[in-house]
């Protein structure tokens, strides 16, 4: 690495146009600093072309002087970043399960159209992925549907999300036998949620995987379309059914006890968060 010292020297130099001047400047004697010169020049080659009263730069010199303009504008929007902090202005680095993340989004374009020098990142991962992104700082913050224990994540709650069983509108679901008649829609998580859910409804009940599968999504945002078109159930989280535009399309069906997810919201401990996240968490949670 080049020493920054001799940089500076040489960046002066062309500014001043002169040893003297160069030397009264930085505070040190002529003699140092057609020691930094020669340092560079016997680096890079000749910088200047020196005549009696003028230093004329050579194309070498043009092309230093233009990296060390560079190191001067990546140290100035260092600075910036490190010591501005405007809640209004900025990255909303966020990541979270497609259900929460299905009614958090518009949430966030809303305060983004309230505040346009703020920019939305939103990325739908499940939670391992959400957990990796967070300690290694691909996103400011994260919601999982656990409390994570490494010591390295801040947790707080968040929101409660029950699992809801979902059906084609003015379905009327009595017994087992009425959803084996339907068929199921399946998802990624789509038996870990039914599982959990109609054990409560259907105490002693046989396996989810004893209901024919009518269709399958890894699309969040689709799995209620078959559902309103009448071809299945599903069960899945209430944001996810909250955020589907066509309600009257589809039934819930109640469950009697149910089966809520807390959903925590974490970001990594070390480091506060900034304040345009810190007002993102606020407003998110005024809305939900």
């Amino acid at each position: 690495m080049v020493n920054p010292l001799w940089l500076h020297t040489f960046a002066v130099l062309v500014e001043k146009g002169n040893f003297t001047r160069t030397a009264e400047t930085i505070g040190i004697t002529q003699a140092a600093v057609s020691q930094h010169i020669s340092r560079l020049e016997a680096e890079y080659g000749p910088l200047f072309i020196r005549r009696s009263r003028q230093l004329e730069i050579t194309p070498i010199g043009q092309s230093l002087l233009a990296y060390v303009n560079d190191i001067s504008c990546a140290e100035k929007r260092l600075q910036q970043k490190l010591t501005e902090d405007d809640p209004h202005t900025g990255d909303i680095s966020l990541i979270t399960p497609g259900s929460i993340g299905l009614t958090l989004f518009p949430l966030l374009l809303e305060l983004q159209a309230s505040y346009p020098k703020l920019t939305i990142h939103h990325r739908f991962a499940p939670d391992k992925e959400i957990l990796n992104a967070i300690l290694n700082n691909q996103h400011e913050i994260g919601i999982v549907a656990f409390k994570p224990t490494d010591p390295s994540i801040c947790s707080s709650h968040f929101t409660e999300e029950p699992l809801e069983l979902v059906v084609p509108a003015g379905m009327q679901i009595e017994d087992w036998q009425d959803l084996q008649r339907l068929g199921f829609i399946s998802h990624p998580d789509g038996e870990a949620m039914a599982t959990r859910l109609l054990s409560r409804k259907y105490p002693g009940s046989r396996s989810i995987q004893e209901i024919p599968c009518r269709g399958f999504t890894n699309q969040i945002s689709l799995i209620l379309e078959p559902v309103a078109k009448g071809l299945g159930f599903t069960v899945l989280p209430r944001y996810a059914r909250k955020a589907f535009e066509r309600q009257e399309e589809i039934s819930v069906i109640e469950c009697g006890s149910q089966v809520v997810d807390t959903l925590w919201l974490i970001h990594r401990a070390e480091w506060p968060l900034t304040q345009r996240a810190q007002k993102a968490i606020k407003f998110l949670r005024s809305k939900i």
